[in-house]
């Protein structure tokens, strides 16, 4: 009686798992069907569209800088809470700048400078600053303004005195965003890496531009000291102590946050080398840091006078930290930029001399000398292009077909959807993805793949990649499921 029972427990199982694996076949084709007639039409159902994007399950967002991130009304609830003040006109005697925050108010700039609330109060004003601290309405109206670029840039000469003002809190919320939008797992650029100076090495490393000549050995000397310099140990541990203590409280059951550390490339080459020194120890030193980045304009004279000297950097601290992940802004550059010739090499050289394990951006790759053989090794070895569709349109003008985002697709280079920095542009990861469906029309299945990428080329450790990979099939499983019962309505 008992082996009778076990059997048709075990048969009544069997007919349960067949059936919950029919209603998820059904409920994925049903959600294919669907997304399929949306894109169909010669001009895609955006509405309809927009409103599946924001359902979707996105896995990660893994080119993210956070002080970009975070809008400017938050900002300005930082400013009032610190009682800082924002400048409303330019005066030289006072050093101030039109829309510019006063760390330090006092009463000789008190008729200039107005507090968050005097802000909010001034709607002119008001929208104005929300301008200059973000693209928003950039393109909508005819009005007197920088190139696109600089405008982008400039943003953050404008926040970034209270970028780093509860980031605890700037965690928490940027968590909240990605959730809200079926987002688990996010990758962030948080802050610039220390540098240190030495007077005589500084020169020696700097004169590199000039002349490479004995560059290892320079280097060698420069990294042995910062290894054995108290003040350079203190200010790495004091970083990974400042972004471990940002980040706690912020991981959770159906949410990870992890820190890429990164240099800027438009600083002198000691800074650049000293920041990278201590962005490699900070990766070793903490499982929070995952990565290795260099950010900055990649059109500005510095960063492509200088940009063969960082990737021979790279490749110097690649040696010395061979576990360290690399994903490196390449290639965010377009014809008009720079000279022809400044779009030949960048993909390539963060490839074959740094080492990168993603490259982000990768928009001249079209230029790039030997692009087909380049694109062969980019789909041989497996490394993915991080594609920012937003900001590539904004910053550099590249769109819609002009976009090598087909030419990957086209030589199987594996890439992400990733968002860049959603508070400048104003956006979120469900836009990006809204412009991918409406614009290339992927099948479901290759939109579903690319959700998958941005865990599968994450940086996560191989057992919580494998977790987090799980998940984001039952995700999918979860939105299919929703989907289908929603068009039955």
């Amino acid at each position: 009686m008992l082996q009778m029972k076990t059997k048709l427990l075990a048969l009544c199982l069997l007919a349960i798992g067949a059936s919950h694996a029919k209603d998820i076949n059904n409920n994925y084709a049903q959600t294919k069907q669907y997304y399929s007639q949306l894109i169909s039409a010669p001009v895609p159902n955006t509405a309809e569209l927009g409103l599946l994007m924001n359902m979707l399950p996105k896995g990660a967002d893994l080119h993210h800088h956070y002080s970009g991130a975070i809008y400017a009304e938050t900002y300005l609830e930082w400013v009032g809470r610190q009682k800082f003040c924002i400048y409303s006109e330019d005066n030289a005697a006072l050093n101030a700048q039109k829309f510019h925050i006063n760390t330090s108010p006092s009463d000789a700039s008190s008729k200039i400078c107005l507090s968050a609330d005097a802000t909010r109060q001034n709607n002119a004003f008001y929208r104005e600053l929300l301008k200059k601290w973000s693209d928003k309405d950039f393109s909508n109206h005819s009005h007197d303004q920088p190139a696109p670029d600089q405008n982008f840039f400039n943003t953050f000469f404008y926040f970034i005195p209270v970028a780093s003002y509860a980031m605890n809190e700037g965690f928490q919320s940027l968590k909240e965003r990605a959730q809200a939008e079926n987002v688990q797992y996010l990758e962030t650029m948080v802050d610039l890496a220390p540098s240190i100076s030495n007077k005589e090495l500084d020169e020696k490393i700097n004169q590199l531009v000039q002349n490479p000549k004995d560059a290892e050995a320079i280097f060698t000397r420069y990294a042995d000291f910062m290894a054995q310099d108290t003040t350079s140990q203190q200010q790495i541990s004091t970083y990974v102590k400042i972004m471990e203590d940002a980040a706690k409280g912020i991981d959770s059951s159906d949410f990870k946050l992890r820190v890429q550390a990164y240099v800027l490339r438009n600083l002198s080459p000691s800074l650049v080398f000293s920041a990278m020194y201590s962005a490699f120890a900070a990766d070793k030193a903490s499982n929070l840091i995952v990565a290795v980045n260099i950010v900055g304009p990649e059109n500005e004279h510095v960063a492509m006078r200088d940009y063969d000297l960082h990737m021979q950097m790279f490749k110097f601290f690649k040696k010395r930290y061979p576990d360290s992940k690399l994903a490196l802004h390449a290639g965010e550059l377009a014809l008009g930029m720079v000279p022809p010739e400044g779009l030949k090499n960048h993909i390539n050289d963060a490839v074959q001399i740094a080492g990168a394990n993603r490259i982000g951006h990768g928009i001249d790759i079209t230029h790039e000398k030997n692009a087909d053989l380049l694109l062969k090794k980019l789909k041989e070895k497996d490394i993915p292009v991080e594609v920012n569709l937003t900001s590539n349109e904004f910053i550099l003008g590249v769109k819609n077909e002009a976009h090598p985002i087909q030419v990957y697709r086209r030589h199987g280079v594996p890439f992400i959807i990733s968002s860049d920095d959603p508070g400048v542009s104003r956006n979120n990861l469900s836009s990006e993805y809204l412009l991918y469906a409406s614009r290339y029309k992927p099948s479901y299945d290759e939109l579903k793949n690319t959700a998958m990428n941005s865990i599968r080329y994450s940086f996560l450790g191989k057992a919580e990649k494998a977790t987090e990979m799980q998940a984001l099939k039952q995700r999918f499983d979860e939105f299919e499921a929703k989907v289908a019962k929603m068009i039955k309505q």
